[in-house]
């Protein structure tokens, strides 16, 4: 069950546009596991060495943070993809969040 539901966040992941990020619990719910937040997180952990690539450093917390970057090669690298995308990081949190912010419920319909 559990691979089965990282291979569906890794589907939606791959859909996030370049310059835009979500939440660990907006792509829950769009699989409709709302309080699977962690689990994505989880998946998002596991997710560096997939085949086709998992732009996982799109995906923060509810607040815009970026709290999964300890599990990149680097603690920076996540920031430096997202710099790479034209997408601002002050102190760890992404600037214009709200206005970045890629809802899958709203941009893609199951």
């Amino acid at each position: 069950m559990e691979k089965d539901f990282f291979e569906m966040v890794y589907q939606v992941v791959r859909l996030i546009p370049k310059g835009r990020v979500t939440s660990y619990g907006a792509i829950a719910n769009y699989l409709g596991a709302v309080k699977s937040s962690r689990v994505v997180g989880y998946a998002m952990n596991a997710a560096h060495n997939q085949k086709p690539k998992v732009p996982a450093h799109r995906v923060v917390n509810r607040l815009g943070l970026l709290t999964g970057k300890h599990h990149f090669s680097t603690p920076h690298q996540m920031e430096e993809l997202l710099k790479k995308e034209k997408i601002k990081v002050v102190k760890d949190k992404v600037i214009d969040f709200e206005k970045l912010f890629w809802d899958p419920m709203k941009e893609l319909s199951l």
